[in-house]
């Protein structure tokens, strides 16, 4: 099996910094880059491009709403043409300096609570996949597996990988557990081995309830802002290889 480790990195914002972003792309094989709007700047993009060339990792655009304070986990009552937007403005801002960095964006999605603003309406989530496809159908997003917005990604002609979490509970209907509830976030290396070790074993997650819940993917995100995150995604890794599997970039996922 070969299983894309994906983390959010580049989160900081001028000098202020978050997440062992240096440590943890020596570990993963794809880095969504904070495009400036819910963190990152143009010198944090630069650095993350330049890692992720070195490391071999590929580049993704990680597109958020305007939302220093709230780091783009606040929701907004945006039109979503608007929204379509920012986040055609990050990824081109991504885009420009890897070509000077003589890289490629190679994949993009969103943040935070563009998620739920897109189960509320989607058009938040039809927008912003419309604009991706009219900027480069080569373009990967990596979404939940059988969402409306994994449907519609392959509808446009944009190429996809199923994506689960290794450091978020899930709901009996496979969406994420919200992370003001208790037990949102999995930080203990045992309970992720578990996860991991069971994904590759019959493709299923537990969620909260005790239920398997079916997951075609082949992407595993650990959020660098996650407390342990480097351990997280070293465990990831670790139960990925042991249990006979591979970790390569989206780029040799894509469907």
């Amino acid at each position: 099996m070969k299983i894309d480790l994906n983390s959010d990195l580049g989160e900081g914002f001028g000098r202020w910094k978050s997440g062992d972003d240096e440590a943890l792309m020596k570990v993963i094989s794809s880095a969504n880059v904070a495009c400036g709007f819910h963190a990152g700047d143009a010198v944090i993009m630069t650095r993350m491009t330049e890692a992720a060339k070195e490391n071999k990792v590929a580049l993704g655009a990680h597109t958020g709403l305007p939302d220093l304070l709230g780091f783009g986990r606040v929701a907004m009552d945006m039109n979503p043409r608007d929204w379509q937007k920012h986040a055609l403005y990050q990824l081109g801002a991504l885009v420009a300096i890897a070509k000077v960095g003589g890289y490629e964006v190679t994949h993009a999605g969103s943040h935070g609570a563009l998620g739920d603003m897109s189960k509320r309406n989607p058009e938040y989530g039809q927008m912003m996949l419309d604009v991706f496809a009219a900027f480069d159908k080569n373009l990967i997003v990596a979404l939940q597996p059988n969402s409306s917005s994994m449907k519609y990604a392959r509808k446009i002609g944009l190429r996809t990988v199923g994506k689960i979490f290794a450091d978020r509970a899930y709901d009996d209907e496979g969406h994420l557990v919200s992370r003001k509830l208790p037990g949102a976030l999995i930080n203990d290396l045992s309970a992720v081995g578990q996860r991991i070790d069971q994904f590759m074993n019959d493709s299923t997650i537990t969620a909260m309830s005790g239920k398997r819940i079916k997951m075609e993917a082949a992407c595993v995100l650990v959020h660098s802002d996650t407390a342990g995150a480097l351990e997280i995604a070293k465990t990831v890794r670790a139960t990925v290889e042991k249990g006979g599997g591979k970790i390569v970039p989206l780029t040799e996922l894509a469907n």
